[in-house]
């Protein structure tokens, strides 16, 4: 069975606790919308943030809202290594065993001593997707990218929620390797 859907490349960013916020921005700071991302609820903030890593410092990482339960940074491999930290690759919020770092905004600055992750390739379904492609949630597929980079993604996680929008996300160093534009259509085999 195959069927299409879009791609997206994510770049690093930073999720935020309202905690971390408050102490980076100041006591009841709330975030700017600067634009609405793919997935509903989701959106691109003005605010950032500088990471300071054992190695080196990422400045001007954007944070992404609303607000989360906790703090998260996703990362390439890359940067995980000019940061000075091994990589780890995690499905989103889970953060067991995962190195940390400084993160630093304009009114202070936090010591965060999990939650940098490399974010697995997964693809976000809402409900009515997952039953007409034939997969629920937390199955693994692959996906096949076509083009003069063709390759084919294995161990790319579902995510199925109502909440959802059909789109699936590598991080934007796997999708330069495979040629991928936001907005490409790739296949998911089955």
């Amino acid at each position: 069975m195959k069927k299409t859907l879009p791609i997206a490349l994510s770049n690093r960013h930073i999720h935020i606790s309202q905690e971390d916020l408050d102490t980076l921005f100041g006591e009841g700071y709330e975030l700017t919308k600067m634009k609405d991302l793919s997935q509903p609820g989701q959106y691109a903030c003005e605010e950032k943030v500088d990471v300071v890593g054992p190695k080196k410092t990422i400045k001007g990482v954007r944070i992404l809202g609303p607000v989360r339960p906790d703090t998260q940074l996703e990362v390439s491999i890359t940067d995980a290594f000019a940061l000075g930290v091994s990589p780890v690759v995690r499905n989103s919020g889970d953060m067991t065993d995962t190195p940390g770092a400084k993160i630093v905004g304009p009114k202070g600055e936090v010591e965060i001593n999990k939650g940098i992750i490399v974010a697995a390739r997964h693809i976000h379904m809402h409900t009515s997707d997952g039953e007409e492609f034939g997969v629920k949630d937390g199955e693994i597929v692959s996906i096949k990218i076509s083009g003069p980079r063709g390759l084919v993604f294995d161990n790319v996680l579902v995510r199925v929620n109502p909440n959802y929008a059909l789109e699936m996300h590598v991080d934007v160093e796997e999708g330069n390797a495979a040629g991928i534009r936001n907005g490409d259509l790739v296949d998911i085999i089955i």
